[in-house]
């Protein structure tokens, strides 16, 4: 709930016109918030998750522009090309990466932030953080499943969202912003 109202409390500002959801999964936000009909909401994921989330929700119809994107995050080109294509045009662009990062090693994490800082128009990034602390309890639970499924937690920096300033955000508030 609180990345709902994040996002729409970000949207309805008017700070942006486009949202590009990084993951996204089974994410329905496109469907269920309150949305201009005008923002343009991007989804990406890789393309079984594109195919199987068309298949359950293809009838209903979006509350904004919607465009689904079937790539793959790791694919360093195409991920910048996606970047630079979507925030071409003058688009300021929130950026939300909801259940991703955890997953990716720290240097991926750097290269992701990299590119999002140098395409044009990424104003704003949205994501959750785990923290060293939290990774060790969750792999209690969880960790030798997620290791075994080729999943495990790999990313939840020390010096918490102070990992994202060498690579242009800053933490304000509830998001990190681009420093340009």
């Amino acid at each position: 709930r609180l990345m709902d109202d994040l996002i729409e409390h970000t949207v309805a500002s008017g700070t942006v016109d486009t949202v590009l959801n990084l993951a996204a999964g089974l994410d329905a936000r496109p469907y269920r918030l309150k949305l201009s009909r005008t923002l343009q909401w991007i989804e990406v994921d890789l393309p079984d998750v594109i195919a199987h989330k068309r298949s359950i929700l293809g009838r209903e119809q979006p509350v904004c522009a919607l465009e689904s994107i079937a790539l793959d995050l790791a694919d360093a080109p195409a991920r910048r090309a996606l970047f630079a294509r979507v925030g071409a045009g003058g688009r300021r662009v929130l950026v939300v990466s909801e259940g991703l990062l955890i997953y990716l090693a720290p240097e991926d994490v750097a290269a992701l932030a990299d590119d999002l800082h140098a395409a044009p128009g990424m104003v704003a990034w949205l994501f959750d953080l785990g923290s060293p602390a939290l990774l060790k309890f969750m792999e209690r639970g969880w960790g030798k499943k997620l290791t075994e499924g080729g999943t495990p937690f790999r990313f939840g920096p020390a010096e918490g969202t102070g990992f994202f300033e060498p690579h242009g955000f800053l933490w304000q508030g509830a998001h990190l912003f681009a420093n340009h």
